[in-house]
């Protein structure tokens, strides 16, 4: 994958966050208790740390949330053993839902992918109702075996992903949405 293919994800790259070793530190959120695993760095993520990411030597993550409390994408993160019938599926109810800008990426987990949703300057509040609506949907098409960020399940800080490995699929605007 090249860094221009990354860049249809609008990553902000003002920080990023690296995968460290063992368990990570403790945070219990609303009852429930995470390990995050990754460690904020507060420098620019530079080209050669992409690089060293897509070489499989570090773990990089990007934050989904922006400044301002905003996101640029709704993010379905698959973890079922069908990764084909699932893109098929949220692209049929994507289009159908107006959404024209659509990328799904490899990750390092065979069968799994990141459907990123190219919204735009989204308010965060407006970006997690808009990511339950569609993950609801989604839902009565196909047995539930995903993620949505951003979402209020998780505490704010992990509502980032690993950058992706390989562009699996891209759709870029067509003449039949029904929005145009």
């Amino acid at each position: 994958m090249t860094e221009m293919e990354l860049k249809l994800i609008k990553i902000d790259t003002s920080h990023y966050y690296i995968k460290s070793k063992g368990l990570g530190k403790k945070t219990v959120h609303v009852g429930r208790v995470f390990y995050d695993k990754f460690e904020r760095v507060n420098s620019l993520l530079s080209s050669q740390i992409i690089q060293s990411h897509f070489r499989k030597e570090i773990t990089v993550a990007h934050s989904l949330i922006l400044r301002g409390n905003k996101v640029e994408n709704i993010v379905f993160d698959y973890n079922g053993r069908d990764p084909q019938r699932f893109y098929h599926r949220a692209q049929l109810m994507l289009r159908d839902e107006g959404f024209i800008n659509f990328t799904a990426y490899t990750t390092k987990t065979p069968g799994h992918l990141h459907l990123y949703v190219h919204k735009g300057h989204t308010d965060l509040e407006e970006g997690k109702r808009l990511a339950k609506s569609l993950s609801l949907k989604l839902s009565t098409k196909c047995a539930v075996e995903w993620h949505m960020f951003p979402n209020d399940d998780m505490p704010q800080q992990f509502n980032i992903l690993a950058l992706p490995y390989e562009v699996y699929a891209k759709e870029r605007g067509a003449a039949w949405s029904k929005h145009m």
